[in-house]
């Protein structure tokens, strides 16, 4: 059998590489550092968290907790040992990180299966191969990347929109509509009067920013501009920009607005809704207290808070399959934060999905897709079936699950919890029909 290559020694290449070990499949794991560091790594070690120690919640009524639940499920190796380093947190999975990377470190260098190579990767590497570089890819490696893909759909500076539920919307402030009324009523009109925007404007350019990291920082175009920073330049700028009024009827007074912000769907069940123009730096706390003063948003449900800072990923929608598969090469793989899912929990869970489907792709069997009712399975549907165009990285929540049937409650917890049950049910069935694991040797492997 050949040998695996896998780029990248982040949580969801040794994901991959620890799953295709395990199952006595021979990997070479390329890690760049320490021959070759990044501004934000300090170590050597294997799955260096560089942010936090929280892998966020670990209750399944939680998206994050729920998808830990999914992956514990698969035979995580990161839940593995995230669960056997885990310190005080509540209701939180945190990790003591550096004990985290070391053992992830150990078990990886230690497996006979696997032979890690500390050495910059400068081209992509033919099949069988995994790509999992993560969101501070190497620039070498960027430009390989940039010969395979169309450069427009290569991305390294991402600045994006937070995200909202339709649910958690007043419908009786907000309205569909087009500007000037011409083609599709595609957008969500949330309209201001004078005072409103008074209050909202004050609030924004006194909110709290995060601070940019020295390799963070980036000459962003004038339609990529932070909107507080936007806001700054002047009381009416906004108006002139993303909160416009012109050609936009208010259907209840019959007037045009003072000033409006418009949503986009975000996802073809119109569950979700983009931000138009508020790519953002403020905290997430401000963002969730200073853009609930927009009217129709008192009581936003936000599944992604927007932000801006350097971030390597690729047009997932136009080049990889659910199966994360490349639709241009068989045997290429791509996994982790490159793929466009945002967060460590994410990012190895993709790993784990590429790794069962490397396995099956080399013994010709037929690749899988999880279920689109776990958080997993949606979260992979979402990354290569959403609009190429408006395409964003996404973290887990509940807002890219099918909604339940026959669901008319209006508790949300409940609501939660069953979205929950479904999911879990939903994976250990899949589980089960597909033969996904096996036993050999008292170890669970991949089938």
């Amino acid at each position: 059998m050949k040998r695996v290559t896998i780029v990248g020694g982040g949580l969801a290449g040794c994901e991959a590489a620890w799953s295709l070990a395990e199952s006595d499949i021979k990997v070479d794991l390329f890690e760049m550092r320490p021959e070759k560091t990044t501004p934000a790594h300090h170590t050597d070690l294997l799955c260096e968290l560089v942010c936090s120690n929280s892998l966020r919640s670990n209750e399944v009524t939680n998206a994050a907790g729920l998808l830990k639940a999914e992956m514990r499920l698969l035979n995580s190796l990161i839940m593995k040992v995230a669960d056997m380093t885990k310190v005080g947190a509540g209701s939180a999975l945190a990790v003591d990180r550096e004990l985290f990377a070391k053992k992830i470190t150990e078990i990886i260098k230690s497996h006979p299966n696997i032979k890690v190579h500390v050495q910059e990767v400068t081209e992509v590497p033919c099949p069988p191969s995994i790509i999992a570089t993560g969101p501070l890819t190497s620039d070498k490696f960027s430009n390989a990347l940039g010969r395979l893909l169309k450069k427009e759909h290569f991305y390294f500076y991402d600045a994006a929109a937070p995200i909202v539920t339709g649910e958690s919307l007043n419908w009786e402030k907000a309205f569909w509509g087009s500007r000037y009324g011409k083609g599709e009523s595609d957008y969500v009109n949330l309209p201001f009067t004078r005072e409103e925007y008074d209050i909202f404007y004050n609030e924004l350019i006194c909110a709290q920013t995060h601070p940019v990291k020295e390799f963070e920082k980036a000459i962003f175009f004038e339609g990529c501009m932070p909107i507080e920073v936007m806001a700054k330049r002047g009381y009416k700028t906004l108006l002139f920009g993303p909160l416009k009024p012109v050609g936009i009827t208010d259907p209840k007074t019959g007037r045009q607005p003072y000033a409006v912000v418009q949503l986009r769907k975000e996802n073809k069940e119109g569950t979700l809704f983009n931000m138009v123009g508020f790519q953002t730096s403020l905290k997430w706390n401000e963002q969730k207290r200073v853009f609930r003063l927009i009217p129709g948003m008192e009581n936003a449900e936000f599944v992604r808070y927007g932000f801006m800072h350097r971030n390597t990923f690729i047009a997932s929608p136009i080049y990889l399959n659910p199966t994360l598969e490349f639709k241009g090469e068989k045997g290429l793989f791509f996994a982790g934060q490159i793929t466009g899912v945002e967060g460590y929990i994410e990012s190895a869970a993709s790993g784990i999905i590429a790794g069962i489907n490397m396995k099956r792709y080399l013994e010709e069997k037929e690749l899988i897709s999880l279920p689109v009712e776990t958080v997993i399975g949606a979260l992979l549907r979402y990354i290569t079936s959403s609009s190429a165009e408006n395409f964003q990285p996404m973290k887990a929540n509940f807002g890219i699950l099918p909604p339940l049937e026959d669901f008319r409650s209006k508790d949300n917890k409940l609501k939660k919890q069953l979205l929950s049950e479904r999911a879990l049910r939903s994976l250990e069935q899949f589980i089960e029909s597909k033969e996904v694991f096996a036993k050999k040797n008292n170890k669970i492997i991949y089938k």
